[in-house]
């Protein structure tokens, strides 16, 4: 009887394993079925992948030397633009997606045909690519307060990166900037973490709202929604004297009640991915950090996307950069990064990494986390089932619904500081209906200034020629009665002003472009020729300042000179969102998501520090009303 019964145990098992290479043999692989549990599909296809296909998935390169054959033969899972990075000069969507979709065939070509995931900077709208719509920079909507317009902006963002075939993009940056020396300030919502907090509901708004079953997991809601990423993980805004990529001296304890707290959010809001700051800890470089990596933002904060690397992260781990490569990529890995933004020195990324785990100096295990994280994302965000650009969004690029709510949002972030000298009528609003009006400055009719870097290129360009967009003296002259005259000169004299018979003039001065180190900034003046031109002009005729910059800048000895002052930040390509409130179509809102400091000696200084005297405190903002 037992005989008869191993006999059919053994037939049985025969019928079974028939079945399975008959199913196997059809072309069934459990990864690619939809209806898998995510897990199963993970497991699946880690189990299938050999070491060369798993170090493919942890590098990203960069889009220059990111060949078909390139990703086919070393099977690479991730590809970026960098700042300024095109297929062509003033590319279209469609040139994009055809790029796009150029890269995805030769990944899908590779046995396993796992999607690669193209990422790019989109940090105020899709800032590389050509008539796009660029919306202020953070530091601006902080001053709004609006964490529903902050998921708007998102959500028009996404729309607008998906157009051009990309489904990841390197933001938001939840950085806490604690002084406005950094050269990545405006990058920042805020130097009050609750706010930049308030602000990361950006993220539901670039991913889509996950719903509660997935909330604090990786979740992107479909083809109209983009993978976002935290930047950068931690204490980036809080290096001494605002020094980019510089070193944070802040306690445990400090780093969790300042730089840490918007992390938190964007975990449970489900980010998909976070990327290392390229700064120390009180000596420690992030990149090498293990305990904030791992045991803190993995380990105890359940993080379960994938860490990121800054661009050349790992090579800037030793100084000078790149002098170890070897030992940059076995204390970055170790460290618990996943992905790494190499993004040209590939073929010596991956042979190092490969020696360090055939010598077990990097254990399996974490490469094996590394890969799950990445596929986590990928599968959770449907690359596989839909890896190409969807020809349904051609038309979201730069569209004027997504203008119009830059409008709006230019219009919120503006700050009003002075509104009429002491003793004196309030001069905002201003009448649309009036003789002549003087408009100066250098910021006045240049869109390049008004967006600010990251625009087009890296650093932003100045001038006008650089995308579309209106400049806020396109604004005013299209806000104002057909009555009134208005006269544009850059840098009047004083005798120009002084008989020119004006009722009263706006001079819109500040920055000119820059970003990160490029930035960083220990005087904060405004640049030549604004305090001439602010003194020319205010000194002969009721003036209008407005500011803009990337941060507070020194506007102290100006200040009693000026009738009214505006801060306008840096708020993209639709300069009319100015007019619009100068005008009295909207009134002023917005509240300082920064303390202006009277002099540069002041800094760091931040609201609740001891010996608080600011010339302009956190939160401040005067109000208008609308004059209909």
């Amino acid at each position: 009887m037992g005989h008869i019964w191993r006999c059919a145990h053994l037939l049985l098992y025969c019928c079974l394993l028939l079945s399975t290479v008959g199913v196997q043999g059809s072309g069934y692989l459990k990864y690619k079925d939809p209806k898998q549990p995510l897990n199963t599909r993970i497991d699946d296809l880690l189990s299938r992948m050999s070491l060369a296909e798993k170090i493919g998935q942890m590098s990203q390169i960069e889009r220059s030397v990111a060949t078909p054959d390139v990703i086919k033969n070393d099977y690479i899972g991730s590809v970026l633009s960098g700042g300024g990075s095109v297929p062509a000069p003033q590319a279209t969507a469609q040139e994009w997606a055809s790029m796009v979709t150029e890269m995805q065939k030769a990944a899908l070509s590779t046995p396993l045909g796992i999607p690669i995931i193209y990422g790019i900077d989109a940090v105020h709208g899709h800032g590389n690519v050509y008539k796009a719509t660029i919306f202020p920079h953070n530091v601006g909507l902080g001053a709004t307060r609006d964490p529903e317009l902050a998921k708007k902006i998102g959500s028009a963002v996404a729309l607008e990166v998906r157009t051009t075939g990309i489904p990841y993009i390197f933001a938001p940056c939840v950085a806490v900037c604690r002084d406005p020396r950094w050269g990545r300030c405006y990058e920042s919502f805020s130097e009050d973490p609750k706010v930049v907090q308030m602000m990361t509901q950006i993220i539901p708004g670039f991913q889509g709202e996950a719903p509660p079953s997935s909330r604090g997991r990786p979740y992107v809601a479909g083809t109209r929604n983009v993978a976002a990423c935290a930047k950068h993980y931690v204490g980036d805004g809080g290096t001494n004297k605002g020094i980019n990529e510089n070193n944070t001296i802040i306690d445990f304890h400090g780093l969790l009640q300042i730089h840490m707290p918007p992390y938190y959010n964007a975990v449970i809001n489900s980010v998909s991915t976070i990327m290392v700051s390229y700064t120390s800890w009180n000596g420690v470089k992030m990149h090498a950090n293990h305990f904030l990596v791992t045991d803190f933002l993995k380990n105890k904060l359940k993080f379960r996307g994938f860490v990121i690397s800054d661009w050349q992260g790992l090579d800037r781990i030793t100084s000078p950069a790149g002098s170890d490569y070897h030992l940059s990529i076995k204390l970055g890995v170790l460290a618990g990064i996943d992905m790494i933004m190499i993004p040209f020195n590939y073929t010596d990324f991956i042979g190092n990494l490969t020696s360090l785990v055939h010598d077990n100096t990097i254990p399996m295990s974490r490469i094996d986390d590394a890969v799950r994280r990445i596929l986590r994302v990928k599968f959770t965000m449907g690359l596989f089932e839909n890896p190409f650009p969807d020809p349904s969004l051609a038309g979201e690029l730069g569209k004027q619904e997504h203008r119009d709510l830059a409008r709006e949002a230019v219009r919120k972030s503006l700050v009003l500081l002075k509104n009429g000298k002491y003793g004196e009528k309030p001069l905002l609003p201003l009448p649309k209906k009036c003789g002549k009006i003087l408009v100066a400055g250098s910021h006045a009719d240049n869109l390049g200034n008004q967006c600010g870097g990251w625009t087009i290129t890296w650093q932003g360009l100045q001038g006008n020629n650089l995308t579309a967009g209106t400049t806020i003296l396109e604004g005013i002259k299209s806000t104002v009665d057909g009555s009134a005259q208005v006269v544009y000169s850059e840098e009047p004299s004083p005798d120009f002003v002084q008989k020119g018979g004006f009722n009263y003039a706006i001079v819109v001065v500040g920055e000119p472009p820059y970003s990160e180190t490029q930035g960083d900034n220990l005087n904060l003046t405004i640049p030549a020729p604004g305090p001439s031109v602010i003194e020319t002009v205010c000194s002969n005729v009721k003036c209008i300042v407005v500011l803009i910059s990337g941060r507070p800048l020194v506007i102290e000895p100006y200040i009693n000179k000026i009738d009214a002052f505006v801060a306008a930040w840096l708020p993209g390509t639709e300069g009319k969102g100015v007019a619009d409130v100068l005008f009295g179509d909207y009134g002023f809102t917005g509240k300082l998501s920064r303390t202006w400091f009277k002099s540069v000696d002041q800094l760091p200084m931040n609201v609740g520090d001891p010996h608080y005297d600011p010339l302009f405190p956190f939160g401040f903002g005067l109000e208008t009303h609308p004059s209909y």
